[in-house]
């Protein structure tokens, strides 16, 4: 899998955002902590709505800032998003009150906006080979969880010698590195026609490609599989964490690395895996485990409470798993669903529509928890993954099987 690093261009890429995403997952662990630190018990409703803004700025935002911006070099709106990011990274040390929390969130993320979804069109021009093109894939889902893993175990270590607030020094060192990588690095310019089309058909090119497209749209239902169960997760984790373990900073910091360390598991099976198997069995199978999984341990929490510490990393390990089946092989249904010209559109359509699942998943995990109580939260959200699994089960039909070769 490591031999696609060896590609000049992609290595720097993919360390820029290895790098800009251990940032930010010590600026999600300071933000967990953050948030317990103002609203004590009540820090899942902040996360929650937390999350549920940085949903609408990517929801909202992503697609304007696709159609403003399609028509400008791709590496200075990469660097100068980059930019944006550390700035307002520079201000969180200094929060002390849930407002500006909000405040600062938004435009963090309003910049990470414009930044995803060019940075993930831009691979599929680079590497334009399938199997490499797979295992740059698994590569970003490994990087995506070092926000799971790596960084709360450096956050863990960082504590040790130094409050939470100094975790954020490290999100601005992300993003600033991250930007002198795209820098050094050669960007392809963007398809020749892809910048042709006015403003309002460059707003809504991608989702009317998107919503066209059946696998596609099967991936929109999966997408709200992955995104249910996860929301629990990374809303409520800290409150179990801190109120049923009675664990401390750390202890926080290692539950999230469980559910990072399963999700890079099968980040590095897959592109083995997909040889044998199509996407579609992948990520349906990804999708029932992860809503099962959840629907089990909510009746298991309301009836006889949380397992113990053990159990419980085991199977956020195991959600970590299920998540990284559903959405890895996503690129590459994006990459078959349209050429050169229509990629970005449609890269830009799935992070738009990606995180509107979110934008409905975080705010229920966060205020159904806080209402009803946790095990009522991981039920309700289980049950909605299951449904999306079902559904996107009857609308992404299976592909026929190839004909048989002609004995003559």
């Amino acid at each position: 899998m490591l031999d696609v690093l060896t590609h000049p261009a992609y290595g720097k890429l993919f360390a820029a955002q290895a790098i800009a995403l251990v940032g930010t997952g010590l600026m999600s662990v300071a933000l967990g902590l953050l948030a317990y630190d103002l609203a004590g018990t009540d820090a899942g409703v902040v996360l929650g709505t937390v999350f549920a803004i940085k949903m609408v700025a990517y929801v909202g935002f992503s697609p304007v800032a696709h159609a403003l911006i399609e028509r400008l070099p791709r590496k200075a709106v990469l660097i100068a998003a980059d930019l944006v990011r550390a700035s307002v990274a520079v201000f969180l040390p200094f929060i002390d009150a849930v407002w500006q929390v909000y405040l600062l969130i938004f435009v963090l993320q309003a910049a990470s906006a414009a930044f995803a979804p060019a940075f993930q069109a831009v691979i599929p021009d680079i590497l334009k080979d399938d199997a490499r093109y797979t295992r740059a894939l698994s590569l970003t889902r490994l990087a995506y969880d070092l926000e799971n893993l790596a960084s709360p175990a450096l956050a863990g270590l960082l504590l040790t010698f130094m409050n939470f607030h100094g975790l954020f020094a490290g999100t601005v060192a992300g993003f600033l590195g991250s930007a002198v990588l795209v820098w050094l690095a050669a960007v392809p310019p963007r398809a020749p026609d892809s910048a042709e089309f006015g403003f309002a058909d460059r707003l809504t090119r991608g989702l009317r490609l998107y919503l066209a497209t059946a696998r596609l749209r099967g991936l929109l239902a999966l997408s709200m599989a992955a995104a249910a169960p996860s929301a629990f997760v990374l809303v409520n984790t800290v409150v179990i964490v801190r109120v049923r373990f009675g664990g401390d900073e750390s202890a926080f910091a290692v539950a999230m690395a469980a559910f990072g360390a399963g999700s890079m598991l099968t980040a590095l099976i897959l592109p083995r895996l997909l040889e044998r198997i199509s996407d579609r069995t992948a990520m349906l199978t990804g999708a029932g485990a992860f809503g099962l999984l959840a629907l089990v341990l909510a009746a298991y929490a309301g009836a006889a409470g949380w397992p113990g510490w053990n159990a419980f990393l085991a199977l956020w390990a195991l959600a970590g798993m299920s998540y990284a089946a559903i959405l890895t092989p996503s690129g590459r249904l994006l990459r078959r669903s349209g050429d050169a010209s229509e990629r970005p559109s449609l890269f830009v359509a799935q992070f738009a529509l990606s995180h509107a699942c979110w934008l409905v998943t975080y705010p229920l995990a966060g205020w159904v928890g806080g209402a009803f109580g946790l095990p009522a939260a991981l039920g309700l959200l289980g049950a909605i993954g299951i449904a999306a699994a079902g559904t996107a089960a009857g609308v992404w039909p299976k592909c026929p099987p190839a004909p048989a070769p002609d004995p003559g």
